[in-house]
């Protein structure tokens, strides 16, 4: 009989494969550098890594399926009675700095935890993951074509479910000592087990062929838009509340350290290069200024008045 870590190991490595294609369609002539790395308490993973090419400045794609001796405490919050536990980890997770300012920055991952007994059998596990969209120059459309798809993903498992999942995610990805979103969001979920175990993996499953035919389109739109140096300095600066959050909220980054992961995969996410300072100077300009005023801000993308809020919001 197949076992569940087995099951999430095969239908995860090859959403990671999927992902890897579909980001490398943009880069004729580079392809990601797959590093593959042992873990400390067992298993190990795949980490790919694509740099400095024509559409993407940093890309990276890991895949993971590690075993530990103590579930570490940013997996247990809202399991405090397997503190202390062994556990299973397999996860994918992705992330995209594009090089034009235009094309918005992304994230993607699921995971699958799981606490075995003494027989090695998974009767407590749970998924989590979800996507997030960031852009520095945001267009309505592509924010209700990204919500669309997330959406879409949830439709089957409920209708409640995209709304529980986006407020999520407009919850988790918000940068408090700013006050201000990362993103636009998407949908994000910890702790979750659906129906069953068949059930949840196939949402999971629906969750990354969401973010691709999210992400994808929008790529493919923005990626020959004419930017200068004054967009890529601002891109730039914005890069900076990016790495704000990862290194001060976010959650599977503080698992990877504390399960004692491979760092560099665990800082894949960071982009290559980023700025620091103070973005008043850009308020004269309007389509930085809108990013602060009206899309990072947390809203109901798929609400049918929003264009005449937007049409609002630029006669400001």
């Amino acid at each position: 009989m197949t076992s569940n870590s087995e099951t999430v190991h095969r239908v995860f490595e090859k959403l990671a494969v999927e992902v890897v294609q579909a980001l490398e369609a943009y880069e004729p002539d580079e392809r990601f550098q797959s590093t593959a790395w042992e873990h400390t308490g067992g298993g190990g993973g795949l980490s790919r890594l694509l740099l400095d090419g024509q559409c993407f400045e940093k890309a990276g794609v890991n895949f993971s399926h590690v075993r530990g001796t103590t579930l570490p405490t940013a997996a247990v919050e809202t399991r405090p009675q397997l503190q202390g536990q062994p556990f299973e980890a397999i996860g994918v997770s992705v992330v995209a700095h594009p090089l034009n300012p235009y094309v918005p920055a992304t994230h993607a991952n699921i995971r699958f935890i799981g606490v075995p007994d003494h027989k090695g059998i998974l009767p407590s596990f749970w998924f989590g993951g979800g996507f997030d969209l960031t852009p520095y120059y945001p267009f309505l459309e592509d924010c209700v074509h990204w919500h669309a798809c997330a959406e879409a993903a949830c439709r089957t498992y409920g209708k409640d479910l995209y709304p529980r999942l986006k407020e999520w995610c407009d919850r988790y990805f918000y940068l408090r000592h700013r006050q201000e979103q990362r993103g636009i969001g998407g949908i994000f979920f910890d702790d979750l087990v659906l129906e069953d175990f068949s059930t949840t993996l196939d949402f999971v499953t629906n969750v990354v062929h969401a973010f691709l035919e999210g992400y994808i389109p929008i790529v493919e739109k923005r990626r020959s838009h004419v930017w200068e140096k004054r967009q890529r300095e601002f891109q730039l600066l914005r890069r900076g509340r990016y790495v704000e959050f990862n290194l001060l909220y976010d959650r599977g980054t503080l698992f990877g350290l504390q399960s004692l992961g491979r760092v560099d995969s665990i800082f894949m996410s960071l982009p290559p290069m980023t700025g620091w300072g103070n973005l008043d100077r850009y308020r004269d300009y309007v389509p930085e200024r809108e990013l602060g005023t009206f899309f990072l801000k947390a809203r109901d993308w798929l609400d049918p008045a929003l264009k005449d809020l937007y049409r609002k919001q630029e006669t400001k």
